[in-house]
């Protein structure tokens, strides 16, 4: 296989071949992705700290309890987790929902700042849920603000120019989500996570995120936490140098990634979005209605009809992504800055993802 080709080939900048194969690649061609669903080869299951999450928590968090997971490591990546879909019947829908009705509100911050009078960003979902509700399948149609929406920032915002957070440009981080990633990194074996920024990612079929680390924290040792919603895609996994090939593995619906260790500084990066496997617009674990009965404390919300006709219709063309990140040690603070009000941002409403050309890294390169 070509791909497999590639993988064992290595040499200069051996992850750019690869992103490329699978970008350009038909997607009936696939054979060399690693699928959890069906284990085997170089996967292993992963011990999580059952202990660590009580069930009345991860009920809260929208979660099934700990012990019901299933948690995958890959050999040869130290500090990787992989845990297909956790989350209990309909929980999934809240955090479609949060990401495309109430994140991308102010005081968050998102592509369309930078070219956009203020006024025009307050109420996207309001100037968006109509276009929306009524689109069809034409590509014709002008897209709703929404589907221009690339990224959002949440409590310390990245700064895309600098490629640092700092003190001065932080707004509160999501209580609901800061929950969610405290749970999550705690049955990982990380009590005492601090969920402090985000990255909100929206894709379309012809998006993709270019090879990058995640390096700006000031504190790697916590671990990076990564939710997927929607559409599938394709992630690679690669080592400290971009001369390692990848390793290429299916996210779907509901799964959570879990970069920690050796694993916290690899070059990774998303070459494609794929249709759901199933054949449906939607993957099934998102037709699944939320209970009625939510615990007492739970964050989740239930999602009126018709917002979730509005969250669907995006979705059946789309995938959203939260990286949530703790970006510094317990206690520590911000070197001085000087010269920089520290609010910087990407050069251009499609520079976090490469649609058809080239993408803004996080580290430089030349793809």
């Amino acid at each position: 296989m070509a791909a497999a080709a590639l993988t064992r080939e290595g040499g200069e900048d051996a992850f750019r071949r690869l992103f490329r194969f699978y970008r350009q690649r038909d997607a009936s061609d696939l054979r060399g992705v690693v699928d959890f669903s069906v284990p085997g080869g170089q996967v292993f299951r992963s011990q999580l700290s059952i202990s660590s999450v009580s069930d009345q928590d991860a009920y809260r968090a929208g979660l099934q309890p700990v012990s019901q997971w299933k948690a995958y490591g890959l050999n040869g990546y130290p500090g990787f987790i992989f845990i297909p879909n956790p989350f209990r019947p309909g929980c999934q829908r809240h955090w479609v929902k949060q990401c495309l009705k109430l994140y991308p509100q102010k005081p968050n911050v998102c592509n369309l700042d930078l070219h956009m009078a203020p006024e025009k960003t307050i109420d996207l979902w309001g100037q968006s849920k109509e276009q929306l509700r009524r689109k069809g399948s034409s590509k014709r149609e002008p897209r709703s603000l929404l589907e221009k929406l690339r990224w959002v920032t949440l409590g310390y915002h990245y700064n895309w120019d600098t490629k640092k957070y700092s003190a001065n440009h932080h707004t509160p981080f999501p209580s609901d989500l800061a929950f969610l990633s405290e749970q999550v990194a705690a049955a990982c074996g990380f009590r005492g996570f601090q969920a402090q920024a985000g990255i909100l990612n929206y894709y379309h079929f012809d998006s993709s995120l270019g090879i990058h680390v995640d390096e700006s924290e000031l504190d790697h040792s916590p671990p990076l936490l990564s939710f997927s919603f929607g559409q599938s895609s394709i992630f690679l996994l690669g080592g400290l140098k971009r001369e390692e090939a990848p390793t290429a593995m299916f996210m779907h619906s509901g799964d959570i990634m879990v970069m920690s260790g050796f694993s916290r500084l690899l070059y990774h990066a998303v070459p494609r979005v794929l249709p759901n496997p199933e054949g449906t617009p939607l993957p099934s674990c998102l037709d699944q209605a939320l209970s009625s009965d939510l615990p007492v404390g739970s964050v989740i919300e239930h999602s009126s009809d018709e917002d979730w006709q509005v969250c669907a219709k995006y979705l059946q063309s789309s995938r959203i992504n939260m990286t949530i990140r703790q970006v510094l040690a317990e206690g520590q603070k911000f070197p001085e800055e000087s010269g920089t009000n520290g609010k910087g941002q990407a050069p251009s409403e499609d520079s976090h993802h490469q649609e058809n050309s080239r993408a803004k890294r996080h580290k430089p390169n030349t793809d």
